[in-house]
């Protein structure tokens, strides 16, 4: 049986810089082979403690029942502040805590119903862009991916296709920046102090203020529009006339320039990583490929498809599971310790990273039946449904779950079904897919597929 391609694990021991060589090369191949059956592993430097946790009672205690004693490490911030500024992503306590009562409301389910059409028209684009490319070559499907995932971006959040001028140009500088950015930063390994200015390259932090400055641009705007009253009613809208009802205030303009800069990388980057990979994945299992293409035709028919339409498409629903699963978007996340504590008869200091990985996680070999097969059945069987509680976290968990994890089970499924109702997608052997890690598991030479019309 042909099993999904996955990264070969790192051999023996290595040294610290030897480990940073290869962590900044692709996370996954760094890590040992050891952590996919470990319940916690503990990795030393000479500057902190790291602990894996693979153990589903420390994930729940790190991520539900004692969040605010695991904020977000400071030290994933270190690479990601010249685009990200203090958006919600990186920041932590009161802070991370105001900018999510502004931001929730505008990820509701009955906003999602809003947003929708904007899903559908942005798919449409993509069904009709591929038909140029239909004939049966191999072309590089994660280009593809990541042009319709910003095109979501842009129209559920803006109200502007990809097309727009501005638009398009922080799609194409945000590919410059991913290209600039090393995924581990000097700060990120040693304990410098916050005052101590952090070295990123020179292409990194003008592609992040060039991003910036085009995201200010289009908030501008919007806020020209809210007070003049002919705001279009999208997420923007939402988010910047809500108001925290503790304080009273709103995002103001730097605070919103933050804000939609993680929903850019990650609305658009963990959704172009994921469609993908569910692409490849339907490649290379045909059979699994022809029941969603016929679910899909029974179910969205030849118009266009229909808000309650998507909670009827189950299978492709657990084949965009499995592709989670198999090639979660984010695969690690970094917390700390606040204060000190004890896991697994260990003692864990202060200041300690607790390393949560859902790449090891959705494969520990302790927990699922056959861990590296690709079997979207599983979710209906009694160990499938055990794991989905306990050891499947795409979108992370508790209250600092990612707040668009409805809107990207909706886009991954809704766009999923409509590209296989209208294309049969083929494998190219002399091309075969291997996933890398940085920012996002992506695929190390691309991912290439071959599509022709149904």
């Amino acid at each position: 049986m042909t099993l999904p391609p996955k990264p070969p694990a790192r051999a023996g021991r290595v040294s610290l810089w030897r480990y940073v060589r290869l962590f900044r090369a692709d996370i996954l191949s760094a890590q040992p082979a050891r952590l996919y059956r470990a319940w916690m592993a503990e990795f030393r430097t000479p500057f902190f403690r790291s602990y894996l946790c693979n153990q589903p009672d420390l994930v729940r205690l790190v991520l539900k029942e004692r969040p605010d004693d695991f904020p977000k490490s400071d030290r994933v911030r270190e690479g990601l502040k010249p685009l990200l500024g203090d958006s919600v992503f990186v920041t932590n306590g009161e802070a991370w805590k105001r900018q999510r009562r502004i931001i929730d409301p505008a990820f509701e389910g009955g906003r999602l119903r809003d947003v929708f059409p904007a899903m559908v028209a942005a798919g449409e684009s993509a069904v009709a862009r591929l038909a140029g490319m239909a004939d049966g070559s191999a072309q590089e499907i994660e280009e593809e991916t990541s042009h319709v995932a910003a095109d979501v971006i842009f129209r559920t959040l803006f109200s502007i296709p990809i097309e727009n001028e501005i638009a398009a140009r922080v799609f194409t500088k945000f590919r410059d920046h991913q290209r600039t950015q090393p995924v581990v930063n000097i700060g990120a390994l040693l304990p410098l102090p916050r005052w101590m200015p952090r070295l990123h390259k020179r292409e990194t932090k003008a592609t992040a203020a060039a991003i910036r400055d085009l995201i200010a641009r289009l908030t501008r705007e919007r806020m020209q529009q809210i007070e003049a009253g002919t705001a279009p009613d999208d997420l923007a809208t939402k988010i910047m006339t809500t108001v925290d009802p503790q304080s009273g205030e709103r995002f103001s303009a730097e605070e919103m320039i933050d804000q939609v800069a993680i929903f850019f990388l990650a609305g658009h980057e963990t959704s172009a990583s994921a469609l993908a990979w569910a692409l490849y994945l339907l490649a290379l299992y045909p059979e699994w490929q022809d029941r969603v293409a016929q679910e899909a035709g029974e179910v969205l028919g030849e118009g266009a498809p229909a808000f309650a339409d998507v909670g009827r498409l189950r299978l492709t629903r657990d084949v965009f599971r499995e592709t989670l699963r198999l090639y979660p978007p984010v695969p690690m996340m970094v917390r700390e310790a606040r204060g000190p504590e004890r896991f697994r008869d260990r003692d864990i200091a202060p200041g300690a990273q607790i390393v949560l990985s859902p790449w090891h996680l959705h494969r520990h070999e302790r927990l699922w039946e056959r861990p590296d097969a690709f079997d979207p059945a599983r979710y209906g069987a009694e160990n499938g449904k055990a794991c989905m509680r306990d050891a499947f976290i795409p979108f992370s968990a508790g209250q600092r779950v990612c707040v668009g994890a409805g809107f990207a089970m909706i886009e991954g499924v809704l766009i999923l079904a409509m590209l296989a109702r209208a294309y049969r997608f083929e494998t190219v052997p002399e091309r075969p897919a291997m996933p890398v890690a940085h920012l996002t598991v992506r695929g190390e030479d691309g991912i290439w597929l071959k599509f022709t019309p149904r």
